[in-house]
């Protein structure tokens, strides 16, 4: 996948299109060497973490643009390598023409990932805060971003490295037994292993049990709109969104399908979904509509139950009132504008009135439903979470292994049997750091990265 690591490679390290500034990012032992043939000035005499004002030229020496220069000398750079950063005028063609005489001068074109690739294998970054920087690259909001520093600061990558340490402890205790059979473990040491192993074990379930809250970190909540046909669903969908997405009229029944769209609150990325209004019909297209809103239902992070306060509620919104999740659904009486006859409901904590025609009480909504998430929802932020799937299976695998080796030691299992349960947490956890990691899976992870990082 990667270029030889004593090659040295470039990239457009910034997106492509027009803008004030573009970035070819050079890396390698020759990454000076390369670009002192192509810059104006002397860029082999210049000190590390300097920037210098001069041109790329072409190869009859032609300024193709005026650039800046930033040179950054091994170890002190990004990569761990030689490293020199290219500031051209940005745009689409003059980018593409500095990057092509770069290559031209020798450097190779890099791939999807491979600059923090060379990080990671230098001992700049392990594994997690390796996948941490896609991770804060493609963060969609305030919260998602501020896990994925955390994860790029070290945080996830202490707890694993402490947990080692323990594990490393037990496990030099258990191979003194294979060394001395005839010691065994004594009550004591048997009563502090297991007392660790359990330690260990919490420690490694509670963060487990984050994976749900980081995935919706990650990937945004879902908020499902729902109620009975006519009671304003679409209409509010419009008036959070701020545009007209969904279509309104007077005649029931409008919404046949689960309309989509993202939404933005507080710093949250959500995912906003319309329903069919629910109501008993022998109509085949409405029918499966409505089913559609139920299992939108059943799958939402939070409800957002319309009702018409204008009327009194039918007997269908009474069951569906019976069935909801109280501290996960929000009542929003709609219809403000109208005569009021039916506004609350003593069983649910969260009930908002308003108009979604007239807009009245819309912020409201949208600061409710941030209380919502923020305080029943989400992790405290300065809880540590994990919302990657291979950090999830690692994990589990490694507590299944101290499960094992907690149930041999209390049945007296052999020391062999032992320690290869322990050899494999530890396998386990390192695979999260990247320790002994095949390149298979290395290549998996950055793959998924973007071109120039």
């Amino acid at each position: 996948m990667f270029c030889d690591k004593k090659t040295t490679i470039a990239a457009i390290a910034t997106p492509p299109g027009e803008g004030g500034v573009a970035i070819i990012r050079v890396s390698g032992d020759s990454a000076v060497e390369i670009v002192d043939t192509i810059f104006s000035g002397p860029i082999t005499t210049y000190k590390t973490h300097t920037a210098h004002l001069g041109k790329i030229l072409d190869k009859t020496g032609c300024p193709i643009d005026e650039v800046l220069v930033l040179v950054m000398h091994a170890p002190k750079s990004y990569t761990g390598e030689n490293t020199v950063e290219i500031h051209c005028h940005g745009g689409i063609l003059i980018t593409q023409k500095v990057l092509e005489r770069t290559l031209q001068a020798g450097a190779k074109a890099a791939s999807p990932g491979e600059f923090t690739f060379r990080a990671f294998i230098n001992g700049k970054l392990d594994l997690a805060q390796a996948e941490a920087v896609q991770t804060v690259i493609g963060a969609r909001n305030e919260r998602a971003l501020a896990s994925a520093k955390e994860h790029l600061q070290g945080s996830l990558s202490k707890k694993i490295t402490s947990w080692q340490k323990t594990l490393i402890d037990i496990t030099a205790t258990l191979e003194a037994c294979l060394d001395f059979p005839e010691e065994g473990l004594d009550f004591e040491t048997e009563t502090e292993l297991l007392s660790a192993l359990q330690s260990v074990h919490q420690e490694i379930e509670k963060l487990l049990s984050t994976f749900d809250e980081g995935k919706k970190i990650q990937d945004g909540l879902s908020l499902c709109l729902l109620g009975a046909p006519n009671v304003g669903k679409s209409s509010l969908m419009n008036a959070l969104l701020g545009i007209e997405r969904a279509i309104v009229t007077n005649i029931a029944g409008t919404t046949r399908d689960v309309l989509e769209a993202p939404l933005m609150l507080s710093g949250l990325h959500c995912q906003l979904l319309d329903t069919a209004g629910i109501h008993t019909t022998e109509d085949l297209i409405e029918e499966e509509g409505i089913k559609r809103a139920k299992v939108a239902m059943e799958k939402a992070d939070l409800i957002l139950y319309v009702l018409d306060s204008s009327r009194h509620l039918n007997h269908e919104e009474y069951n569906l009132l019976e069935t909801l999740p109280k501290t996960h659904t929000i009542l929003v009486w709609n219809k403000q504008d109208l005569p009021q006859i039916h506004a609350s409901h003593p069983l649910f904590p969260y009930q908002v009135h308003l108009s979604a025609t007239t807009l009245q009480g819309i912020d409201s909504l949208k600061k409710t439903i941030a209380h919502v998430i923020k305080t029943g929802m989400l992790p405290s932020k300065e809880e540590v979470i994990i919302s990657s799937l291979r950090h999830k299976e690692a994990l589990h695998n490694a507590s299944f292994s101290i499960r094992d080796v907690t149930t041999g030691i209390k049945n007296n299992a052999s020391p062999e049997i032992l320690c290869a349960d322990m050899r494999h947490t530890l396998k386990s956890l390192g695979d999260i750091i990247g320790m002994d990691i095949s390149e298979e899976i290395l290549t998996a992870i950055f793959s998924k990265f973007c071109l120039g990082k």
